[in-house]
């Protein structure tokens, strides 16, 4: 496995944790460390991008809170959103 986070998440006691759990960090480091790690920056590019995609998502109010009250028009309103994300 893997732990996708930030810059915030840039620790030494979490990635000698994760090493010692047999897990691959994808965090990119701090600009002020003096020894920069290396990280998975297309994996990294792919978390940006998805993280993004749901603060879009947000926007539609009636999605964000779950306003609807059947599962066929809450997953028709995501689709709408969808489309119009994809259209901007």
């Amino acid at each position: 496995g893997a732990l996708l986070a930030d810059k915030a998440f840039d620790a030494n006691w979490l990635l000698e944790e994760l090493d010692a759990r047999g897990a691959s960090a994808v965090i990119p480091p701090k600009s002020n460390r003096k020894q920069q790690p290396n990280y998975d920056a297309d994996a990294y590019k792919w978390r940006h991008m998805v993280e993004n995609y749901f603060a879009k998502i947000k926007e539609f109010r009636g999605i964000a809170t779950r306003y609807d009250k059947t599962d066929c028009s809450y997953t028709a309103n995501w689709n709408l959103a969808a489309a119009l994300i994809a259209a901007r």
